[in-house]
């Protein structure tokens, strides 16, 4: 459960969701977070439009003495194009910013601007089983390494995650994620690494009577391919309330 598949629903009325995710990588000792509060904010007036944003923090052990620290922040909107959380079928594109609020040579940022589209699509295969596609592209006009080079690099995200809904409260999840990652290589000089990873997963629900959720969720990255021996630990949690008017 690496966070590559994005659900296309867009939050219900009346619900907030704050979302966490935490990232550990044995082989080099790295870890990621993430807060995204909240994770839908629904426009007034009309939910099928959202925002939210994206506060990472990052540890990046390969660049000694940086330690960890806050990351590129990033903001989000979304779009309920087809469907919703009820629907057979549905679409939600998303565009984010992301902002060099982190410091690109300790590792923990892109050092320049740059913009993301995903598109996430959802399908019920069957009354205990929902599948999630995603795939979706970023540009960095102008980011920055370590020494200070610039260049202009791009990155690409396909993702798929099998649902299996054992019980009301109690997922089962299977995802793919495949990304190509571009990194500035020198003055206007580019790479560019591939990474494809699968994760088994699980997550349940806690319901309480004041209308608050919470979903905990834990999952294990495998690499294959060009990841083939890398491990990742990676956990997940949510707490989903009602703001505003009641259900």
């Amino acid at each position: 459960m690496r966070n590559c598949c994005e659900e296309a629903y867009n939050q219900e009325k009346g619900v907030v969701q704050h979302a966490s995710f935490f990232t550990y990588f044995p082989g080099s000792e790295d870890w990621e977070y993430s807060f995204t509060h909240p994770a839908e904010w629904p426009l007034p007036g009309d939910e099928r439009h959202q925002l939210s944003y994206t506060l990472p923090v990052l540890n990046a052990a390969e660049f000694p003495g940086s330690g960890a620290g806050l990351g590129d922040v990033s903001f989000h909107y979304r779009y309920q194009l087809l469907g919703s959380g009820s629907a057979p079928l549905a679409v939600s594109p998303r565009l984010s910013l992301f902002l060099p609020s982190g410091d690109s040579t300790g590792g923990r940022g892109l050092g320049g601007v740059a913009m993301q589209a995903n598109l996430p699509v959802s399908v019920v295969l069957a009354p205990r089983w929902v599948t999630h596609l995603n795939a979706g592209g970023t540009l960095a006009p102008a980011a920055q390494n370590e020494l200070g080079d610039t260049s202009s690099i791009t990155g690409f995200n396909l993702g798929q995650s099998f649902v299996w809904l054992a019980h009301p409260s109690f997922n089962v999840l299977l995802e793919t994620a495949w990304t190509g990652e571009g990194s500035v290589a020198g003055e206007d000089q580019t790479g560019f690494a591939h990474e494809l990873f699968l994760s088994p997963a699980i997550r349940w629900a806690h319901d309480f009577d004041n209308g608050l959720q919470i979903v905990p969720g834990a999952g294990y990255a495998v690499g294959v391919g060009p990841s083939e021996g890398n491990r990742d630990w990676v956990f997940y949690l949510s707490f989903e309330h009602p703001f505003g008017h009641s259900r």
